[in-house]
């Protein structure tokens, strides 16, 4: 093993001809950030009911419990693109996995909720970063024409982390009765983190640093090594001359951002990564076994179908993956934001009609669900890693997972109070924000199906 790489496909035909197995590995490595981001997020939605019960929470501070993690996230993905761009995106994404062992530990110790609260934070961490240095990195690494599959390779990991997590937290939970639950049982769902947390970081040794942060960097050498194994001699050099060409338009400055074209891309990228969140996809992900024992349903039925939410989200993952580079983004993106608002309108009604018991309201989760997974959650994520200039992408995505961590937190906790104040109407409410995101998606996201990174940031240059 050398260390560009790994030394599985450092065979003279890989080096000559390009290997897609070779990226496709290292962009599943990548990819396990989004799985911890997902089990770190989802891991909440087992344990909320035992940790309210626990420390005697009312709904605002079960809406602080159940959303602490996304504190960290917000400042996780602020600094992260700040440090990615200085040190590169492996040594930051080894940062967050040890930020995610952390948490695992400390957040299955503490007998006060303060110090959860500080363990949940420091977690949020190391998501807020993978969040964000996942997706940009396989997106620095991808050959053009299979990007998106790969980029959203990210988003199927995060809802494989979610659907892990879920069956561990069901599994957890029918090791005890109620009282053990309340006291051990969401201590072993948080610990249970730690083992893909070393699982990671370990990996990360094996992959190779991004060509394009290294190029930046003045390692032009290793930058050509490592496209070479990705697709060969000729992609390489070819490659290598447009990504020198572009960040020599480039000044590197923070505010290239607000500059014209560039603030269109910013306004593109920070404007999803919001809509992405208040369409309400984690109300229905942190909340779900509360949504349905608000439906009737008992306890454990309500983990279970938890666990088929979770399902129906991975499938639907793969289908995204299966047509991103073929249908492209924006259809796709339009598609999902018209089956959420429609799904959320029926799941409102579904909850405030008493005649529609708990059968109608897991129908209307699932197609919401089946909406958001097919475009909005892995779409979202490969458009904002994709159309920034090379030297501000990591400080571009950065503001653009700030916002969306923020919406996310604003969403969390305030969503118990408002389901407990508005019942289905609430649901109403996210249906209206959708329609809201169809239009954006409709009159300012273009089409960057095919591009090279270079030729879409020419494009705003």
């Amino acid at each position: 093993m050398t260390e560009n790489g790994m030394n599985t496909v450092n065979q003279p035909s890989a080096i000559s001809q390009g290997s897609l197995s070779y990226v496709a590995v290292v962009a599943a490595v990548a990819a396990l950030g989004g799985l911890l981001f997902g089990y770190d997020t989802a891991v909440i939605s087992g344990a909320i009911g035992f940790l309210r019960t626990r420390f005697e929470l009312n709904s605002m501070m079960t809406g602080w419990a159940a959303s602490a993690a996304l504190v960290g996230c917000i400042f996780g993905a602020m600094f992260a693109g700040t440090l990615s761009d200085r040190f590169g995106r492996k040594r930051v994404m080894m940062l967050a996995g040890g930020m995610f062992f952390i948490s695992a530990m400390w957040s299955a110790m503490p007998y006060q909720l303060f110090d959860f609260i500080i363990a949940r934070i420091v977690g949020g961490l190391g998501v807020g970063a993978a969040s964000m240095l996942s997706p940009l990195y396989i997106a620095e690494i991808s050959p053009a024409r299979i990007r998106g599959r790969l980029v959203s390779l990210n988003q199927f990991a995060i809802i494989g982390g979610m659907l892990v997590v879920y069956f561990v937290n069901t599994m957890i939970a029918r090791q005890g009765g109620e009282a053990w639950n309340v006291e051990y049982g969401w201590r072993w769902m948080f610990g249970s983190e730690a083992v893909p947390a070393i699982l990671f970081f370990g990996l990360l040794f094996m992959v190779p640093e991004s060509p394009r942060w290294l190029t930046e960097a003045g390692k032009e050498k290793k930058a050509r090594n490592i496209l070479t194994k990705v697709g060969g001699s000729e992609h390489a050099e070819a490659e290598l001359k447009e990504i020198k060409d572009t960040i020599a338009m480039e000044s590197g400055s923070i505010w290239d951002l607000f500059k014209p074209g560039i603030r269109m891309a910013l306004i593109i990228g920070a404007g999803l990564a919001i809509l992405q969140q208040i369409t309400g996809i984690n109300i229905v992900l942190y909340y779900a076994p509360e949504i349905f024992k608000n439906a009737g349903l008992t306890a454990e039925s309500a983990l279970s179908d938890t666990v088929i939410v979770g399902i129906v989200n991975l499938t639907f993952t793969v289908v995204a993956i299966a047509v991103v580079d073929k249908l492209g983004r924006k259809p796709l993106l339009l598609i999902a934001s018209a089956g959420m608002g429609i799904s959320l309108l029926l799941l409102g009604r579904a909850i405030r009609m008493e005649q529609f018991e708990g059968p109608w309201v897991l129908l209307f989760v699932l197609t919401y669900v089946a909406s958001f997974a097919v475009a909005m959650g892995p779409v979202v994520w490969v458009v904002i890693s994709e159309i920034f200039p090379t030297k501000i992408r990591g400080r571009a995505m950065s503001v653009a997972t700030v916002c969306l961590w923020t919406a996310c937190f604003l969403v969390s906790v305030f969503f118990p109070y408002m389901l407990e104040t508005f019942k289905g109407s609430v649901f109403w409410i996210y249906a209206g924000v959708c329609g809201a995101a169809f239009l954006f998606v409709l009159f300012f996201v273009p089409e960057t199906k095919g591009k090279s990174l270079e030729e879409i940031a020419k494009s705003w240059l």
